[in-house]
């Protein structure tokens, strides 16, 4: 049985989080904190894996306590940064036991994780691109980190395959256009009725491909989560990984 405790567990996400894994044959609820509680409480003892599910503003010194701690760590907080990467490498370098791990997810749902795997093999492909995110407006960053993900993918692929800039000519100060990642604008929606929507454009003379994922409910998330559990329990990850790609074999 692997023993889960998770952080923020009153949350719009860490309450499915909660129900996920009482649910799951192979798991076993430690202890379900939230804000206010100390994390102090979660130890190697009694703890295989955390996951963390909080806001953007407090995930960066949750997971570095919880990686001084000894325990490792699933994140489904958004809104991270390539500077916060490094601290939780640097954290990880220093941990008190061998071989830990922090997995972080942009996006959990497999639906977004296949469409950023298949706009990464299209991108080479088309001569323009630009993202679209769609989300409640309780989301309190923006672009998505699954937005920003993407757009780093279709960025990759575009300079492996030799591709110069997207063609252009609006003469504005950006600001309408969407934020620039990686050479691809990015456009953030926040619309009541909405939960987790990605659209990913992408053009040529005479065509267009679309790919679109659409989370409907925050359940559909709860099938990753317990995935990079596993994966991150099985000790094969030590150090950061990024990307649930990096579990589905793609």
């Amino acid at each position: 049985m692997v023993k889960v405790s998770v952080v923020g567990a009153k949350g719009r996400m860490g309450s499915h989080v909660v129900e996920a894994v009482r649910g799951a044959s192979d798991m076993q609820l430690s202890l379900a904190l939230d804000a206010g509680d100390d994390l102090s409480a979660i130890t190697p003892g009694n703890t295989d894996v955390t996951v963390e599910f909080t806001v953007p503003s407090v995930s960066l010194s949750n997971v570095l306590a919880l990686v001084a701690q000894g325990v490792d760590v699933v994140v489904g907080t958004t809104g991270w940064t390539d500077e916060a990467f490094d601290r939780v490498r640097e954290a990880l370098a220093k941990a008190p036991r061998a071989g830990q791990s922090v997995f972080i997810a942009p996006n959990f749902a497999i639906s977004a994780v296949l469409a950023d795997h298949f706009a990464r093999i299209a991108a080479p492909y088309f001569e323009s691109a630009e993202v679209i995110e769609l989300h409640h407006p309780t989301k309190v960053d923006a672009p998505s980190g699954t937005a920003i993900h993407t757009a780093h993918a279709i960025g990759e692929a575009r300079r492996a395959a030799g591709l110069g800039e997207m063609p252009d000519a609006t003469q504005t100060d950006g600001g309408s256009r969407g934020q620039v990642i990686d050479g691809v604008h990015v456009h953030a929606v926040r619309l009541r009725g909405l939960n987790a929507h990605e659209e990913i454009l992408l053009g040529n003379a005479g065509e267009q491909l679309t790919i679109r994922a659409d989370s409907f409910d925050r359940i559909s998330f709860m099938p990753g989560v317990l995935l990079a559990v596993r994966k991150v329990s099985s000790g094969a990850y030590p150090g950061l990984t990024v990307g649930l790609d990096r579990f589905l074999d793609l």
